[in-house]
């Protein structure tokens, strides 16, 4: 069984997403999710490290985004080589246990992603969770994209789906 959870080749999807950066904690670092008239969507921004900063990233809004017999995540992309972090998130708060999976586009062709859903980690606030339960796919609510790891400068992330499978 497979679902799509957002189909950037949409205009609107994309409308559901909004930056948190590490302006949060006192960061410059900026970002945002656009509709590219090309049809797909694009994560861009720049990453800074003054004033301890160092990530960028966009979470969708929450809604009913789960499918219980999933396995795997699906993301058709392509980027800029640098590497990125897809957040699943099971509660509906801003500041709740977030699933993450790191990956790296390879290339400037799209590319479909399948990051296995057991291999996503918890984390809270940038830190590992080592006794959280595992990803439960029927409760996911929000998704995320995120670039930190001092990856300093300017970034861009084409995207057209999200996808459960």
């Amino acid at each position: 069984m497979r679902t799509t959870l957002f189909d950037f080749t949409d205009p609107s999807a994309a409308n559901a997403w909004q930056a948190i950066d590490d302006r949060v904690m006192g960061g410059i670092s900026r970002s945002k999710l656009r509709h590219d008239p090309a049809g797909h969507a694009v994560f861009e921004g720049t990453v800074s490290l003054e004033r301890n900063g160092g990530f960028a990233s966009v979470r969708s809004s929450p809604g009913e985004r789960g499918l219980a017999a999933a396995g795997t995540c699906l993301i058709e992309l392509r980027g800029d080589n640098k590497q990125f972090k897809l957040s699943l998130l099971t509660g509906d708060g801003f500041d709740s246990l977030n699933y993450q999976a790191s990956f790296a586009p390879k290339g400037t062709e799209w590319q479909t992603l399948q990051l296995l859903l057991a291999d996503f980690r918890a984390s809270f606030r940038g830190r590992e969770v080592p006794d959280a339960p595992p990803l439960d796919p029927a409760r996911i609510r929000q998704v995320g994209l995120m670039i930190a790891a001092r990856q300093a400068g300017a970034f861009a992330l084409d995207i057209r789906r999200i996808g459960l499978a």
